[in-house]
């Protein structure tokens, strides 16, 4: 139980009387960080999240956005961290199963999950290898057992997240807008558990994930079973299609516990459930386990009695269990019951909503004392950097990672892992384009211009494939908030997010806060992870460039080398001053491009990110298997500007473009006209990349050497250290 002194004395005044021992393990786990938000609850309102394709109804998990004709889209993200750390198959497999049902529970069939990680350095750290690859098999196992493709993520490695593991996953469900699931409740309906037997595994893991990881406790880490979880998806979707569902919710963190507070909350009922009804994996469990257990594959659903045996006959046709245990009252109280006896009686709404805490908060000492640039010697020859960041397992192909998921399965997979963003196909003709970002580094440099190029990053990339932004996910990870350093860096980067969301326009839909990230080695750099949803009527395209294609960049390259990958990854030095988003600018850019690529004008776009224009360029080439000639003088940038960082700045809001011949100079008019930052580069042609200043050379390298170090960087390292 991890409930504050302070709590315990705030709970027994407002209760008036003695709780008891069962009474107390279900508001710890429902109090718990991970279950109620109390250090982040508060502050959350600041993000908007009302927009016009936005669908908001009571007790959903999930964010609903409308996608016309009747069709709506669904998202939501979480994180299983502790428990991949500790067992990191099992963890990220549950990871997976947990978020899928959060989809469901919306009434929406799962289509699609995306996944983003973090372990320690894989170059130096057996460990960190160890947790990198049985993480990425539990999420591929769990997803390819359901069905359900993995069509794209992101991975990072770095030496704060040593010893840890940050696993997060989100899922994107699609449906008809009139079948989704209007929660609600009659006075005497039905309260059923479906699915998995309650067990002792997970017991305990809401409090696991609320405090910092010390001690490794493999009994909170959950036992997938995605066999069972594919057959109660089958199961809740026919059974609301014969509407047996009043109202559903999945059990996630605080099982029982949080589920039954949280649905009687959000309805206004009570609830009167007996702990003898639940199906159980084995004997001897305590009616305390039974409430806390966090055992997988689970649903609470409400019925009416006429609609009982429909639903127990669609559990029986697909072989689910099913158990009653409990029905609705009037009475808003959460009524646990052994037999006939009394072990909880309290007010839902009690329960369910945790008294909010006001952190303290401080500027972090380390931002002060955060090295300036210092000279380098000037490199004259950049191929072998290039190439060296090529293979850098931030930015290497990850194809090793998406092989092992099937991205392909119901074959609504448009763009496939590996690109800018993933595209799906819909029902409607339409194409939902998807991607999750972060970038720790920029974060922990600046919290706040870190979160904001962070999503703007997404942007773009949900931009180069020709979709508008309708709606964002994010998932707000750091360490301990008691620590007023620490919030902090939550505050900026919220505080960041909310003013960009709000510029652009594009509402939050869904997301989740993770705190006590941290080891023994300290805290996790601030990591904000975020997804980008967009919509095109159009088939996307690939950034893929022919021979005697055009490359035109459109954005400015400033004085930002801080927090890069050159940096970190060639000289080791972590300073500097991290890329800031120009608000005006971004959204100019964003449009300027959607705009080319609704009037056929671009042949495909890629933006620039990790690496910078050096790296984005080469990926070009790599990808079109073609060469190119650029000169770095035609690239707008800040006056005297070296070359090192007119290469490797990650400057945002730049878009590289690739141009048919005959489009040229319409594209040049057209961004003249709207008075847009951009130049041409050069043009695609044989089979070497070259990059000169002038009639200086600055890096020249074959197509096949740079698709070799890209394609081979990661898996080589995994296979041989």
């Amino acid at each position: 139980m991890s409930l504050q002194n302070q709590e315990i004395k705030y709970i027994k005044n407002t209760i008036g009387r003695k709780l008891t021992k069962t009474e107390l393990q279900i508001i710890a786990a429902e109090w718990s960080e991970h279950c109620s938000y109390k250090s982040s609850k508060k502050h959350l309102k600041i993000l908007p999240t009302m927009g016009p394709n936005v669908i908001h109804e009571k007790g959903y998990d999930s964010g609903v956005l409308d996608v016309g004709d009747n069709f709506v889209i669904t998202v939501h993200i979480e994180s299983h961290n502790h428990p991949s750390a500790v067992e990191p198959f099992g963890g990220a497999a549950t990871g997976v199963g947990g978020v899928i049902r959060d989809i469901l529970s919306a009434g929406t069939r799962p289509i699609a999950i995306l996944d983003g990680l973090r372990f320690g350095n894989i170059e130096n750290d057996t460990h960190a290898r160890w947790l990198f690859k049985n993480a990425v098999s539990g999420i591929a196992d769990y997803g390819n057992c359901l069905g359900i493709p993995t069509i794209g993520g992101e991975v990072e490695f770095d030496e704060c997240y040593k010893n840890y593991a940050l696993v997060d996953v989100a899922a994107i469900g699609f449906g008809k807008k009139d079948k989704l699931i209007k929660n609600h409740a009659n006075i005497g309906d039905l309260v059923i558990l479906i699915g998995g037997s309650t067990g002792r595994d997970g017991i305990g893991g809401s409090q696991f994930a609320s405090d910092s990881l010390e001690d490794e406790d493999r009994s909170a880490v959950q036992i997938p079973d995605p066999f069972i979880e594919k057959l109660i998806i089958e199961v809740i979707l026919e059974a609301r299609n014969e509407k047996c569902i009043n109202a559903m919710k999945d059990l996630g963190g605080g099982g029982l516990s949080c589920a039954v507070s949280e649905i009687a909350e959000s309805l206004g009922i009570g609830i009167e459930l007996n702990v003898d009804n639940v199906h159980i994996k084995e004997s001897g469990l305590s009616p305390d386990e039974i409430m806390i257990s966090e055992s997988q594959e689970r649903m609470l659903v409400i019925t009416n009695k006429q609609k009982l045996q429909k639903l127990k006959k669609i559990c029986d046709k697909f072989h689910v269990k099913f158990s009653i245990i409990g029905h609705v009252k009037s009475n808003k109280m959460m009524h646990v019951k052994k037999g006939k006896k009394t072990l909880a009686l309290l007010p839902a709404e009690f329960v369910a909503r945790a008294p909010l805490l006001d952190r303290k908060k401080v500027k972090p000492k380390y931002l002060t004392q955060i090295k300036e640039e210092k000279k380098r010697k000037e490199i004259l020859n950049y191929s072998k950097v290039i190439l060296k960041l090529l293979s850098c397992p931030n930015i290497a192909s990850k194809h090793w990672i998406f092989h092992q998921y099937d991205h392909e399965v119901g074959i609504r997979t448009v763009i496939k892992p590996g690109f800018d963003a993933s595209v799906l196909r819909l029902d409607n003709g339409k194409f939902l384009s998807v991607t999750i970002d972060a970038n720790p580094k920029h974060c922990y440099l600046n919290p706040r211009q870190g979160a904001i190029g962070c999503f703007e990053e997404a942007c773009r990339n949900v931009v180069c494939t020709g979709a508008n932004p309708i709606g964002m996910v994010d998932h707000l990870q750091f360490g301990n908030p008691e620590n007023p350093e620490i919030f902090w860096t939550f505050m900026e980067s919220l505080n960041g997010l909310a003013d960009y969301a709000k510029f652009l326009r594009v509402p939050c839909v869904g997301g989740k806060v993770s705190f006590y990230n941290e080891t023994p080695l300290g805290p996790i750099k601030p990591t904000p992870l975020i997804g980008v949803l967009g919509i095109m009527d159009k088939t996307p395209f690939l950034p893929i460039a022919k021979s005697g294609d055009y490359l035109i960049i459109i954005g400015k390259t400033k004085d930002e080398l801080g927090g890069s990958e050159y940096f970190e990854y060639i000289h080791k030095f972590i300073g500097g001053h991290c890329p800031i988003v120009d608000f005006n600018n971004s959204k100019i850019n964003m449009l300027t491009v959607l705009s080319l690529i609704k009037n056929k004008l671009v042949k495909s776009a890629h933006d620039c990110s990790k690496g910078g224009i050096a790296v984005a360029i080469s990926e070009l080439s790599i990808f079109g298997n073609v060469g190119c000639d650029i000169d770095t003088m035609n690239i707008p940038c800040q006056k005297n500007l070296s070359s090192e960082k007119i290469l490797f700045s990650e400057s945002h809001s730049r878009y590289l473009l690739i141009i048919d011949k005959k489009n040229i100079v319409k594209v040049k008019q057209f961004l003249s006209k709207k008075k847009i930052t951009f130049s041409v580069l050069g043009k695609f042609s044989g089979d070497q990349i070259k990059i000169r200043h002038d009639s200086n050379n600055l890096a020249k390298i074959t197509v096949d050497q740079a698709q070799k170090r890209y394609f081979n960087g990661l898996e080589d390292l995994l296979k041989h250290g």
